[in-house]
């Protein structure tokens, strides 16, 4: 008589391979299913799968932070105002110095920001669900203070370019952008010592601790991760819409945590994996796009965001159990 127990049984059914490829069934599922539905409103048009590519491109690079920030434990609240803040600073620098100071008011903006919330989180004690819920509304506070609400166009031809609205033959630059922050995020994930303490923090903290983990550095350098992507983002939205916003990555924190827990990161922290995150920003995107061209009101499209944060916490949950 074979004995089969409770912890071996969803091995022996298959469960674990297919909850551990969930995403890429995922992805595969609903884009035969648009395909099928919305084919004769051109969604397998190249134009519209390059530019599904181009709108997710700048999630899919705060996604992939966003792995390191909750395999670590924590949590970023912030990372879509602070987007928007860093295209401001950057449009309103350019202004005044030229695309190099622009380029720098951006990076600065990243790290300033993801050091203030390190700084609160790891030092003071406040967790950053707080901290960066508060930094949400001082961010865009900031943005929509300094700009006057008023959008900050960029004049230059060749940072527009670089930054979001050029194209290299057929491919938009964003997907490069994408592709080299995956890769980096990606290797350092899997095969640095960085990656393994950040694994190892959000696996069992007071383990990695004991173990000499400097756990409130790791945290301290991954919130600051985060935020350098936030602004990296906002760099790409400003130079693809030629302008400096505050609304610009207003909600995207949302599509982001949803992201990189649809890829396969636990928000309970201690698992982690760049290249799922990545795809869980591809179906995103493609499920907003279906979305548009099913001709859903805006409305409807928040309600359906909703739904697949609900979705990705409860898978989240269910990989935990298994």
């Amino acid at each position: 008589m074979v004995n089969i127990t409770a912890a071996s049984l969803p091995s022996r059914l298959g469960l674990t391979n297919w909850r551990q490829n969930i995403i890429y069934i995922g992805f595969v599922g609903i884009f035969m299913f648009f395909s099928i539905t919305l084919g004769h409103k051109g969604f397998l048009d190249i134009n519209n799968l390059l530019n599904i590519v181009r709108q997710t491109a700048p999630i899919a690079i705060m996604a992939v932070a966003m792995t390191y920030v909750l395999a670590a434990g924590e949590i970023d609240l912030s990372i879509g105002a602070v987007a928007g803040l860093a295209s401001v600073t950057t449009a309103m620098s350019m202004d005044i110095g030229g695309v190099p100071l622009g380029i720098f008011a951006g990076v600065v903006t990243g790290i300033a920001v993801g050091a203030i919330n390190g700084v609160i989180s790891t030092r003071i004690g406040i967790p950053t669900f707080l901290t960066t819920l508060a930094m949400m509304g001082i961010a865009k506070g900031t943005s929509m203070w300094i700009s006057g609400t008023k959008a900050v166009p960029i004049l230059s031809d060749g940072y527009n370019w670089f930054f979001g609205g050029g194209y290299i033959g057929p491919l938009p630059v964003l997907l490069f952008w994408m592709l080299i922050v995956a890769t980096v995020g990606h290797i350092v994930l899997r095969k640095t010592t960085f990656g393994r303490w950040v694994l190892a923090t959000g696996g069992s903290e007071t383990a990695a601790r004991y173990s000499g983990v400097n756990t409130r550095n790791i945290k301290f350098k991954v919130l600051v991760i985060s935020s350098l992507a936030a602004a990296a983002a906002g760099m790409l939205y400003a130079g693809r819409f030629q302008t400096g916003r505050f609304q610009l990555g207003e909600g995207d924190e949302l599509s982001v945590i949803a992201a990189a827990v649809l890829g396969g990161t636990s928000l309970f922290g201690g698992k982690g994996t760049v290249v799922g995150s990545i795809m869980g920003a591809l179906m995103i995107g493609l499920i907003n796009n279906g979305l548009i061209l099913a001709g859903l009101e805006f409305s409807q499209q928040l309600i359906a965001r909703g739904a697949i944060i609900i979705l990705a916490v409860a898978i989240s949950q269910n990989r935990k159990t298994f």
